[in-house]
């Protein structure tokens, strides 16, 4: 039986109605429920580094009272005939065994391609933070990399739109800079410096509003992060992370450079409070500078691209070109024009 990730998983059912395929999961959530008639049934959630599905489990099956013992955060190789259904993937013929320690390591660190993916990307964000000239921000930007680099490097960047898995902030992050520079090579105007930096610090409060325990891939529920949001975080980390960098010897040396320490602090603080946009999309201040309009556009443009590439692998086809509507996404997805080719064949 060939094994699949849950995405590919998903992905192969669009295309055809059942397959049979093993995936190496963790039980992240699981439910009891009951039916109109009053018969218990498990409402279970399937994870992996990459995504996650839900099965509902009738009592009657074989697997129930397996499934019904088991503890959270258990590890799991599921083989099963899986069918697409209007609910979504239903398992027939299904059959559980513990993962051994090394897959579970496997597991939870993804795909080869995944882990390459983040590796990449986590080069890209330190790449371009050595690139900063404002040695008040770069300072900063290394704090935080050397402070937070496995809480940042498992955190995800949303609960369920975009980059919704473990390593998905550093996904979003690295893209959300590439285009941060890119804005800055059109419009040279903008503080690149700056930029960069609120970039690599917008959602750093997600650290905490959609983080992962380390041998977790349930993303955690914490009181920090639903009191107060990442926005109100990230204020609060970057601040403290200013204090902490704002030595005697490095305040004496910054005294020198234009524009102001507490004007950088307070330029940077507004981006990252304004980046949602708007007061009714959580910012509590819109955009009022140029490099916060900036950011605020990259912000969006990477996460709906990534909501788009999620809609292209798992959404049903309407038509040979049409996918359904993934929300938040306002319509039908409809495939990309594909790039001119200068190849010709043979007459």
């Amino acid at each position: 039986m060939e094994s699949y990730t849950v995405n590919s998983l998903l992905t192969a059912l669009t295309r055809q109605p059942e397959l049979s395929a093993s995936i190496a999961i963790q039980l992240t959530q699981k439910t009891t429920r009951s039916t109109k008639s009053g018969k218990p049934y498990l409402e279970a959630y399937l994870s992996d580094a990459e995504g996650s599905i839900i099965i509902k489990v009738w009592e009657s099956l074989p697997w129930y009272p397996e499934l019904d013992a088991a503890a959270l955060n258990s590890a799991f190789m599921v083989s099963a005939l899986w069918r697409q259904t209007p609910f979504g993937p239903e398992p027939s013929e299904l059959s559980l065994r513990p993962l051994s320690p090394q897959e579970e390591e496997t597991m939870l660190s993804g795909s080869n391609e995944l882990r390459s993916l983040q590796q990449k990307d986590w080069e890209a964000i330190t790449h371009l933070c050595s690139t900063i000239k404002d040695p008040r921000f770069s300072t900063l930007c290394r704090t935080f990399l050397e402070q937070y680099e496995g809480r940042f490097r498992r955190a995800a960047a949303a609960r369920g739109y975009h980059h919704a898995r473990r390593g998905g902030l550093v996904e979003h992050t690295a893209g959300v800079m590439r285009t941060a520079a890119a804005l800055c090579e059109a419009y040279p105007k903008l503080n690149r410096d700056l930029l960069l930096t609120g970039a690599l610090l917008h959602d750093c409060g997600k650290m905490w509003e959609n983080g992962y325990a380390e041998h977790a891939l349930a993303m955690a529920y914490t009181d920090v992060g639903e009191l107060l949001g990442h926005i109100t975080l990230g204020i609060e980390v970057v601040n403290k992370l200013w204090s902490s960098i704002c030595t005697e010897t490095r305040r004496a040396e910054w005294e020198v450079i234009n524009p102001p320490t507490e004007q950088a602090r307070l330029h940077l603080l507004h981006l990252i409070a304004s980046h949602h946009g708007s007061l009714e999309f959580g910012s509590p201040v819109p955009p009022k500078t140029p490099e916060a309009f900036a950011l605020n556009h990259a912000d969006d443009l990477d996460a709906k691209l990534e909501m788009m590439r999620g809609a292209y692998e798992t959404s049903p086809a309407l038509s040979s070109h049409i996918r359904q509507r993934k929300a938040p996404l306002p319509g039908n997805v409809a495939d990309p024009l594909p790039r001119v080719s200068t190849t010709s064949s043979a007459s």
